[in-house]
């Protein structure tokens, strides 16, 4: 569980080494800058606190929009709760050479099907101060495919 939680982490904070993957296919926005800007603080092992600066406090709990790729946590063709991601799935960022893009937690009002291909999507901006390694630090719920 403990490392499955520490990979859950480690695309929260983007840790790992420079990716190497095709640049066509990432994903970059001004958003996505929001997102990539937030700080860890490293309690202990087993303790990961976001720090959020103003720039992404001053959009928490409000509408926010962001393209990206779906990253599934469950399987199935629909997915209703996932991982977005600014880089696609098929690059293998979880093998040793690649890096870890930034990632949000999704949660959408009603299911979207599984694809390879970019989506967009817009919800309700939420931003956890809980230990990181047990919740994801940033999330957008309610969301909607646009």
């Amino acid at each position: 569980m403990m490392k499955r939680i520490m990979l859950i982490m480690l695309l929260f904070t983007g840790l790992a080494v420079k990716a190497q993957h095709n640049p066509d296919d990432q994903v970059m926005s001004d958003n996505w800058d929001v997102i990539g800007s937030v700080d860890f603080k490293i309690v202990k092992d087993s303790e990961m606190f976001p720090v959020y600066n103003a720039n992404i406090k001053k959009f928490a709990n409000k509408p926010f929009e962001l393209e990206g790729y779906i990253v599934p946590i469950k399987d199935g063709m629909k997915q209703t709760k996932f991982m977005l991601s600014t880089l696609p799935i098929n690059q293998c960022f979880y093998c040793g050479k690649n890096g870890v893009p930034i990632m949000v937690m999704v949660e959408m009002a009603e299911p979207i099907k599984f694809t390879y291909q970019t989506i967009t999507v817009k919800g309700t901006l939420k931003l956890s101060t809980g230990n990181a390694m047990d919740n994801p630090p940033i999330s957008l719920v309610a969301a909607k495919s646009i």
